[in-house]
């Protein structure tokens, strides 16, 4: 298992990116726990390793941060050490892996309050996380962690409906929502592009708006500097959520993402803001 360095260096998620504008020593705590998360998502996700076995892999995960790793690799013991150090509750951790131990076997939800618990697990279990390696000290931070949490990952979940799809038939969009559309969940397998789709995902995308608000109003002035890499991953987000509203929800046929240059024009508004 490589360490967390190698890990990050190879990945190209907007989080990582986002990390950029840390400090060194702030930077370094959250390579750590990225690393965690797409080590646990990776074993979540991976078609090349039977579902039995990265079961087991996930409980290793969860026995060795509950009661100690007998034999530590690299990650293992830098997480345990990042851990310790930074006071992160035992249970943020576990909850991140049960909640991509979610993935492991395609699921339904049957109402939105049902898909919030998962994404409380895989984004907001992260953000509450993330908030102390940050250095936030206004307990309203928290509230923004979640909400910005429950945005991004709604936001994530519109943008890779096709890609879910293939990777097991997964649906993560609420079956209430689609029925209150008229539109199936086999009209959904079958990719079908019609009014009823474009009012469903109109729909689930004010919803993530919504939630996009929340988070700016709970956004504690204390500590806006400290969230500035979560600021730049809202906003990142934020805009991948207009450009698929203009573009007419084309998620079937295309993965919408924002260009390296469009995400330094971000980042370089949040430097800037930060030294004036």
């Amino acid at each position: 298992m490589p360490d967390a360095s190698e890990i990050t260096r190879r990945a190209k998620s907007n989080l990582a990116f986002a990390l950029r504008i840390l400090p060194r020593e702030r930077r370094d705590d959250m390579v750590v726990f990225y690393a965690f998360c797409r080590t646990i998502d990776d074993l979540a996700d991976d078609p090349q390793i039977p579902a039995g076995e990265r079961c087991c892999l996930l409980e290793e995960w969860k026995a060795g941060l509950l009661s100690g790793f007998g034999h530590p690799a690299a990650l293992q013991q830098q997480v345990v050490e990042l851990r310790d150090r930074c006071g992160i509750p035992t249970d943020l951790l576990i909850a991140i892996i049960e909640g991509c131990g979610m993935d492991l076997h395609p699921q339904r939800f049957a109402t939105w309050y049902d898909l919030s618990e998962y994404v409380w697990k895989v984004a907001c279990a992260v953000g509450l996380v993330s908030i102390r390696l940050f250095g936030c000290k206004d307990p309203a931070s928290e509230r923004y962690a979640v909400a910005l949490g429950r945005a991004l990952q709604l936001t994530n979940i519109l943008r890779d409906i096709g890609e879910d799809l293939d990777n097991g038939g997964r649906i993560y969009l609420p079956l209430e929502d689609l029925a209150r559309f008229h539109y199936s969940e086999q009209d959904l397998l079958e990719r079908k592009y019609d009014g009823r789709f474009l009012a469903l995902m109109a729909f689930e995308a004010e919803r993530a708006e919504q939630l996009f608000r929340e988070a700016a109003q709970a956004l504690p002035a204390a500590d806006r500097h400290a969230l500035t890499p979560a600021r730049i991953m809202g906003e990142i987000y934020r805009c991948l959520l207009v450009r698929m509203r203009r573009d007419g929800f084309r998620v079937f046929e295309k993965r919408y993402r924002l260009t390296r240059v469009g995400k330094l024009a971000i980042l370089a508004k949040h430097l800037i803001a930060g030294w004036s």
